[in-house]
C-alpha cells in the first residue's frame, strides 16, 4: 500500500541520517561528544530563554539600544540635562507653598489640641487652587452634595474605628459589606450565586480579577498566562501584568467606532490566553466595547471573560430607567464571569471604595489568600490589603440606602443627558470632533486642522480642568453631577466654541506650556525618558523640601504650563 511505501522511504532515509552522523563523529572521543551535546543544549536554552519572554524582543532591542545612546557621553549629559530641568521644573510648580507656609518634618514636641489642629487643616486647605465645586473639572468628584456629605461624615465617625479583618468584633461593618455586595450583584443581574468583595477602588477590582484568572490558568497547566485588552483598558490591567508575571496583548481599536477589534481579538487568543477584557465604557473615549460579540469568543473558546465597569457601572445599570436603552453588558452576557465597578465614582460613595464581582464562588476563590502555616495563626484575607477602614465600607453602604434607586436612576439621567448635550454642541463646531459614539458620560475631543493640546492650554485658562489623552491626542471631560448644574454644559460649548475660532485663525501655529509637553511626551520614542519622568513627579508627590521662588512665581508658572486664551 502507499502508506508501506511512505514508511519504508522514511525509514530509508533515517538509516541515511544515522550513517550521516556517525561518519562525523567517527573522529571524535567520547567526551568531546558528550561536551558538544551539553553545549548545544544549554545553547538551546539559552535562545528559547531570550526569544519568549513575557516583554517582547523588538522592544528589548529598542531599550538596549536607548540604554547605549545615552551612554554617549555628549548626547546623554544634553538628555539628562533636559530631563533634570522638567523635573526641576515639575518640582517648582508641585511643591512651591504659599508664602510664610512650611512643611513639618518632626512631630511636634507637644501634641497640638483639637482647635490648633482644625486651624493648622484649614490652612492647608488654601493652597487648593481648582475650585472643584463649581463643574469646571472633569470627573474627580463625582457630587459633592453638601447633605450626602453630613450624612457620610457622620456614618464614618461611627465606624472609623471597625476593621472588617475582625468580623467578630465589627458584625455591623461584616453585614454591611455583604449587602453592598450582593446589592451590586442585583444590578448587575447576577444570578443566587453570584458573589464579589468590596475593594479599595477600580486598580484593586481589576488586579484581583487578574490574579484569580492567573491562578486559574496555572491550574490549567498554563505557564505565562495571557491578558488579552483593548488598547484602551484601563492602565490597571497593565499592572497586573507587571504584578503578577502576566502578559498584556493589547488589541487595536476600530479607528471610526474606537471599540475594540473582535476579529484582531480573535486572532490574539492562543493557549496561554488567561482571560479576555471588554470595558463598559472605557476611559479614554467613553465608548462601550462589543461585550456581546466578544461574549461569544470567550464561550467558543471556554475563557474567563472580564467587563470593566469601573468608570459607568453605576450608570450604566440605571441607564434603561432612565430611558437609555444599552446593548447587554453585564451577568446577562452568559458568558462575562466578573465584573468591575467602582462605588466611589457614580455610587457617589466616598473614595477607596469599588466592587468586583464574579458570576459563581469558584471564581472568587482564587481571588483569595490564604497562608495556612503562619504562627500568628490561620491568615485568610479576600483581597490585597489584611486591614481595611469600616468606616469607608459603611459609609458606601449609607450613600447606597441613602440615594436608591430612584436617585439613582434621575442621577444617571442628568448626567447623561448633559453628556449627550456637551457631544452634539461640539459636533456642530467646525474644527474639531467627537470620538466615537459615546453613550454613557465620557466625551472626547479631537481635531485634524490643529493640535488640540492647544485647545487644551486654551480651556484651562478659562478655568476648565480637562483630562488629556495620548494615541490619538485629544482631550476629554468626564461629565459628573456637577456639570449638571445650570448654564455649565452651556458654559463649557461656548468656551470651546470660541477658543476653536481663536485658534482656526492660525490652526498651524506651535502648542506652548503643557500641551507642548504632551505632545512631547507622545512622539518619543525612547519610553524610559517618560517613565523616568513620571517617576520624578511621583517623588515630588513627597517632597518636603522648600523651593525659594519670586512671590509672583506661581501665578507665573501656572501661565507658563497652562498657557491663555491669548496665545496657545
Amino acid at each position: 500500500s502507499a502508506l508501506e511505501v511512505y514508511k519504508e522511504m522514511l525509514l530509508l532515509y533515517c538509516e541515511k541520517a544515522k550513517h550521516y552522523v556517525n561518519s562525523q563523529c567517527a573522529d571524535l572521543e567520547p567526551w568531546q561528544i558528550i561536551a558538544a551535546t551539553l553545549l548545544l543544549t544549554l545553547g538551546a536554552v539559552w535562545a528559547k530563554n531570550f526569544l519568549f519572554q513575557q516583554e517582547s524582543l523588538t522592544s528589548r532591542i529598542k531599550k538596549q539600544f536607548f540604554r547605549l545612546i545615552r551612554k554617549i557621553p555628549f548626547i546623554g549629559a544634553s538628555i539628562q540635562n533636559q530631563l533634570n530641568k522638567a523635573l526641576d521644573d515639575m518640582s517648582m510648580s508641585l511643591c512651591t507653598l504659599k508664602e510664610g507656609m512650611s512643611y513639618t518634618k518632626l512631630l511636634p514636641a507637644q501634641g497640638l489640641t483639637q482647635k490648633q489642629v482644625l486651624d493648622s487643616i484649614r490652612q492647608y486647605q488654601t493652597l487648593n487652587e481648582v475650585q472643584w465645586n463649581k463643574g469646571k473639572v472633569s470627573g474627580a468628584v463625582y457630587w459633592g452634595d453638601e447633605k450626602l456629605t453630613e450624612l457620610l461624615v457622620k456614618v464614618y465617625g461611627e465606624f472609623a474605628w471597625s476593621n472588617p479583618l475582625h468580623p467578630e468584633i465589627f458584625p455591623g461593618v461584616r453585614k454591611m459589606e455583604a449587602e453592598v455586595v450582593r446589592m451590586t450583584c442585583s444590578l448587575f443581574k447576577g444570578g443566587p450565586d453570584s458573589c464579589g468583595t468590596v475593594t479599595s477602588g477600580g486598580t484593586e477590582s481589576i488586579l484581583m480579577a487578574c490574579k484569580a484568572y492567573r491562578d486559574m490558568a496555572y491550574e490549567r497547566g498554563i505557564k505565562h498566562p495571557e491578558i488579552i485588552a483593548p488598547v484602551s483598558a484601563h492602565a490597571a490591567f497593565d499592572k497586573a501584568a507587571h504584578y503578577f508575571g502576566m502578559k498584556l496583548i493589547n488589541i487595536p481599536l476600530d479607528k471610526k467606532t474606537m471599540k475594540v477589534d473582535v476579529k484582531a481579538m480573535k486572532r490574539a487568543i492562543s493557549k496561554n490566553t488567561a482571560m479576555l477584557v471588554c470595558s463598559a465604557p472605557q476611559f479614554p473615549h467613553g465608548i462601550i466595547d462589543p461585550i456581546v460579540e466578544v461574549g461569544k469568543l470567550a464561550e467558543k473558546y471556554s475563557i474567563p471573560f472580564h467587563v470593566d465597569a469601573c468608570l459607568g457601572g453605576f450608570l450604566i445599570v440605571f441607564m434603561e430607567k432612565a430611558g437609555f436603552k444599552l446593548e447587554p453588558f453585564d451577568f446577562r452576557v452568559k458568558s462575562v464571569t466578573s465584573i468591575s465597578a467602582d462605588t466611589h465614582k457614580y455610587g457617589y460613595a466616598p473614595k477607596g471604595s469599588s466592587v468586583v464581582l464574579y458570576r459563581d464562588k469558584k471564581y472568587r476563590h482564587y481571588q483569595y489568600f490564604v497562608a495556612p502555616d503562619w504562627q500568628g495563626g490561620i491568615y485568610a484575607s479576600p483581597s490585597m490589603a489584611g486591614s481595611r477602614p469600616g468606616g469607608i465600607i459603611a459609609a458606601c453602604w449609607a450613600t447606597m440606602m441613602h440615594m436608591g434607586e430612584n436617585g439613582y436612576v434621575d442621577a444617571t439621567r442628568k448626567v447623561v443627558q448633559t453628556a449627550r448635550k456637551i457631544a452634539a454642541g461640539i459636533r456642530k463646531i467646525e474644527g474639531v470632533f467627537v470620538f466615537g459614539n459615546p453613550e454613557v458620560s465620557v466625551v472626547a475631543l479631537g481635531s485634524n486642522d490643529f493640535d488640540v493640546f492647544r485647545l487644551s492650554n486654551a480651556l484651562t485658562s478659562k478655568g476648565w480642568n480637562l483630562n488629556t489623552l495620548q494615541f490619538p491626542s485629544s482631550i476629554h471631560i468626564c461629565v459628573t453631577m456637577l456639570h449638571t448644574k445650570p448654564g455649565v454644559a452651556e458654559c463649557f460649548i461656548s468656551d470651546v466654541k470660541e477658543e476653536v475660532a481663536i485658534i482656526m485663525k492660525d490652526p498651524k501655529e506651535k502648542t506652548t506650556g503643557m500641551g507642548a509637553i504632551y505632545g512631547m511626551a507622545q512622539s518619543i520614542p525612547d519610553r524610559s525618558m517618560v517613565t523616568e519622568v513620571s517617576c520624578g513627579f511621583l517623588d515630588c508627590l513627597y517632597s518636603t523640601e522648600v523651593f525659594k521662588v519670586q512671590n509672583n512665581h506661581r501665578t507665573s508658572k501656572r501661565d507658563h504650563m497652562n498657557g491663555s486664551s491669548k496665545k496657545h
